[in-house]
């Protein structure tokens, strides 16, 4: 799968043309500066980049998401993103075998071996998703994204007590794929929409009983209803139950889009999930689900973008502290509501946490707002 690609041949948009209308722009970078200490688990990304290329090969047919994306004239063909996924393993499995530190974390490695196409964020966009947003934090953190820098929220799987059975505490539940839904790929259900029980009930109604002995969906365990709403919004929740570790994950969801304006406990959006092996990201099918690692995978609009792209971030790695940078890679391997018409953002996985001072003692160090580019493998020259 090698090619000769010539990113100095595709279009550049003027600077200032580009600055005057905050649009979002990805743009050649041919002397990228970021830190030279490069901080990921490389084995960790290898792990990712192997997972979703898999996804990339087998399914070619899944155009929302496998596809050259917006940056296709900056030279991120879909081929030479699947390049750049092999090229990440077959780089640190040689580093493995001679026993030598991964060349991945070494900028001047990453410099003459990669292609770097810098993202500006959409802040148009952004702008007008802070004036609508009911939330101060949301609407701050919006409107302050830097001409420069993406904004990088962070994500983490809830990690949560839940209960087999129902209690007075543990009395909302993850319900698995209506019983009217099961066997239905996600082509049919949609053709089926108006007869279907998926589609009937909001987030609130459901919370309220909606489907409490009525044998209409099977209750996988039971959570309290502040747990529902971050699983919802999680898209994954790591569960302690009777002293067993289990994972749930999202399956499929009522057909109502999040609204980036409201609060998570707001949101008419609910999602029915699945037990499954560990924490997944993008895939059309349960089954499909890409398998992530915490730090080294990014949800992002893979609508837009693609699914597969490396990315290179470069932050500060104390907030407050610009004398002191730090760069990772992470691929784009999942997806989220919030990312619909969104190039402003990126979310990165982080790990799973029981709550907002775990993850936050783990996490402070990394800011809200990051230098990104797009990395594409250099063709190797045989020698």
């Amino acid at each position: 799968m090698k090619a000769i690609f010539c990113l100095s041949c595709f279009l550049i948009f003027s600077l200032s043309s580009a600055h005057l209308h905050a649009a979002p722009r990805f743009e050649q970078d041919i002397a990228p500066a970021f830190s030279d200490s490069v901080q990921f688990d490389a084995d960790q990304l290898c792990a990712v980049a192997r997972n979703t290329l898999t996804y990339l090969n087998q399914h070619p047919d899944d155009a929302y998401a496998v596809h050259d994306g917006v940056v296709a004239k900056r030279g991120a063909s879909l081929a030479r993103v699947k390049y750049t996924l092999e090229f990440i393993c077959e780089v640190y499995e040689s580093d493995v075998e001679s026993g030598t530190p991964s060349r991945l974390n070494d900028a001047e490695f990453l410099k003459a071996n990669f292609d770097f196409i810098r993202w500006y964020p959409d802040k148009e966009k952004a702008n007008k998703v802070a004036k609508k947003s009911t939330n101060d934090v949301k609407t701050r953190l919006l409107n302050n994204i830097p001409a420069q820098q993406i904004f990088l929220t962070k994500y983490y799987t809830k990690m949560l007590q839940g209960s087999a059975k129902r209690t007075p505490k543990y009395n909302q539940a993850l319900y698995a794929l209506p019983f009217d839904e099961q066997g239905m790929s996600p082509e049919q259900a949609e053709a089926n929409q108006s007869a279907l029980t998926r589609f009937t009930f909001t987030r609130q109604q459901i919370i309220d009983g909606a489907l409490l002995n009525t044998n209409l969906a099977k209750p996988l365990v039971w959570i309290t209803e502040e747990a529902l709403h971050d699983v919802l919004l999680q898209g994954t929740g790591v569960l302690q139950v009777a002293g067993e570790t289990r994972y749930f994950n999202v399956h499929r969801n009522n057909a109502i889009a999040y609204d980036y304006h409201l609060g998570k406990n707001e949101q008419a959006r609910y999602w029915y999930f699945a037990e499954v092996p560990g924490i997944m990201g993008y895939g059309k099918r349960i089954e499909e689900k890409i398998p992530l690692a915490a730090q080294v995978s990014v949800a992002g609009n893979v609508q837009q973008l693609g699914l597969g792209k490396l990315f290179l971030f470069d932050f500060a790695k104390d907030a407050g502290d610009s004398s002191f940078k730090q760069s990772r890679l992470a691929v784009l391997a999942d997806e989220g509501g919030a990312f619909t018409d969104n190039l402003f953002q990126l979310d990165l996985l982080v790990g799973s946490y029981y709550g907002w001072s775990d993850y936050h003692r783990e996490n402070k160090h990394i800011p809200d707002y990051a230098n990104a580019w797009i990395m594409l493998a250099k063709p190797q020259v045989e020698n």
